[in-house]
Order: C-alpha cells, then structure tokens, then sequence
C-alpha cells in the first residue's frame, strides 16, 4: 500500500501493509485543496494548496518543493497526472484555468483560456461568489487527447485536442461537479459527483442521464469505480454543504449502485443501496468521504474526519488504517492511491 491522504493542512503520506504502516506528515502550514500522484512513479506526488501553489515529493512524501512558481497561480484547486504519460500533470487553479507540465512539474503552460467559453459569464462560487476555480480534472484513459473538466460552480467541460479548444457545457450536463472517474474498460464512460446530483455520461459528455433511485441525498462529493467491475459505483453524499463539510454539524452518506446483490444476480445497477454501519464512519457525525479507488478488484480507500479507512469488498466492510490524525478530526480535501 502506497497512498497520499490530505486533511486541513497536513499530507499524509502512507506506506506498508493494512496492518504496518508508516506515515509521514508534512505541509502544516498551507491549506490543501488536492493531491494526485501515478503508480507508474509512486514516490512522485503533488499537492495544490490554495495559497502557495503546487508542491512536489520525489522522496515519497519525506520531504515537499514548491514548482511552477513563476507559472502557476498561488490557489491551485485540482490536480490530476495522465494515465498514458506520468510526465504529464494538470493543474486546475482559481479563477478557473486549466495548466499542463510536460515534465513532472518543472515548467507549466496554461491551456486555451476556459474564460472565452460562453458560460463563463454566469460562473461564480457561492462562498466567494466574485470567483470560480476548477474543482476536478479528470484525463480519459482511453483518449490522451481527451479531457474533463469541472468548474465550481458553473459548468462541466471539455477537451477533445488535448486543451487546444473547450466544449462548453451542454443543457442535460451538471452545474457544480465536485469529483469524476472514468475507467478504462468503459471508452466516453464518466461517472460525476455533483452539489446538484449525480450523472453518467456513455457518449463522453454529449448526453447525460442522472440515476437517483434509492439515493436518498442529492448533494454529492467522491465518486469511484470498481477497479475490476465499471458497474459497481461508490458514492459519498449529503443533503447539502453544511452537513458534507463542516465537522459540527455533520451527516454524511456512502451509498453503492452494482450490478450484483445479495444473491449474486444483481439488478443490473438500477438503484442505490446506502451502506451503513460496515465499519466507515457514516451519518450523523461524520463527514462527507473522499474516495479512491485501488489497485485490485473490490479495493477503494475512504478519507473523512475520523480517518482513514479500507475495503477490500467494494464497501460491504471496511478496516481502519492507522495513521496519525494527531486526535484532530481532519476534513479530508484529497485522496491519491499509488500501490
């Protein structure tokens, strides 16, 4: 298990089994929007903080270096390293641009302006409502050229040339995407967490459906795919921003769409099962999860405000990770599984 955990102002960098593992702590003094990192180079991983822009580790997170100082700006709020080049890296920022590295994060260029796209005109971020910042960037994984991209709040977008042009948003799309996944055996297929409900796409973002049946809560945040089946879905949820984020008055949700059931046959992912009580801190109390998937079937992590947690099951049960939360409970910003 290799792993990078980010919650308030501290990364997390974990390794070893379930049940030994070693963490190191670092970047106390910034707050952290994101990390992301590439199992094809795991002692490689970056952080964006929203105000000194994009850290690097090149040690496994025993030590972290400012890059792309006299590119980037200070808030960098999405991160994303491709899955057919690990030199590759996408920073989103606020006010909302999109840069690319094509050298693990030495130099950085910013893409097409998304501020020329039409809709950009009406996007604003409640809490700052004179602003706008990318949320998610999501590679394809079948496409090189084909890029994902949300705005909060405002718009999902995207690329078909790599980030020379955007398409702007289409009507049946979600206005305020907090998280993506793809999967590499499902081509044009995204799956999306949203503040203002759940979508999938079949067609890369041509058309959207939203499946609710059984979600009982609209607000979404973390979304990801079973490594070994793209039918099964985890999905943390809230009924609005207040219970997802804000440790006071928390209540939060994990909910699984799959293409099996109990018995093994399955309803070919039409409706939502909550998942309570399997050992991940859910309801009232807890904090909205942060997801990632692993690196074999049935394996995602889950980082909330109590921890750090692992399935083994697809979320039919989950174990601690032990890691030092310090006894501060850490609402988790970002979620990065290397090995």
């Amino acid at each position: 298990m290799h792993l990078y955990a980010a919650a308030n102002g501290a990364v997390f960098a974990v390794s070893g089994s379930p049940d030994d593992t070693t963490a190191r702590r670092r970047l106390g003094d910034h707050r952290i929007e994101c990390v992301a990192a590439d199992s094809h180079a795991p002692d490689r991983a970056f952080c964006g903080t929203f105000d000194a822009g994009v850290f690097r580790t090149t040690d496994g997170g025993a030590s972290w270096h400012a890059v792309g100082t006299d590119a980037l700006p200070e808030s960098v709020t999405s991160l994303a390293v491709s899955s057919s080049d690990p030199d590759v890296v996408y920073a989103g920022t606020e006010p909302s641009a999109v840069f690319r590295s094509r050298d693990g994060g030495d130099t950085w260029a910013e893409l097409a302006l998304l501020s020329d796209l039409d809709s950009s005109s009406s996007w604003a971020f409640p809490p700052r409502p004179h602003t706008h910042h990318v949320r998610w960037i999501e590679p394809d994984p079948t496409d090189p050229d084909r890029l994902f991209v949300a705005v909060e709040a405002g718009a999902f977008v995207r690329s078909l040339d790599g980030g020379e042009t955007w398409q702007d948003r289409v009507p049946s799309s979600k206005r305020d995407t907090h998280s993506m996944a793809t999967h590499p055996d499902r081509p044009g297929r995204v799956w999306i967490a949203a503040g203002d409900g759940y979508a999938e796409t079949d067609d890369a973002g041509e058309t959207w459906t939203t499946p609710t049946a059984g979600l009982g809560h609209g607000y979404c945040w973390s979304v990801v795919v079973d490594p070994a089946d793209p039918d099964s879905v985890l999905l943390t949820a809230a009924s609005g921003p207040m219970r997802a984020h804000r440790v006071e008055s928390a209540e939060a949700y994990l909910y699984r769409r799959t293409s099996r059931d109990d018995d093994g046959n399955g309803d070919g992912g039409e409706s939502w099962e909550r998942l309570d009580e399997t050992g991940l801190p859910t309801g009232p109390g807890a904090t909205r999860a942060v997801l990632a998937a692993g690196r074999t079937g049935g394996e995602c992590y889950a980082a909330n405000d109590r921890g750090l947690y692992r399935t083994t099951d697809f979320g039919d049960s989950w174990a601690r990770v032990e890691v030092p939360w310090d006894g501060t409970r850490r609402t988790a910003s970002g979620l990065a599984v290397v090995a």
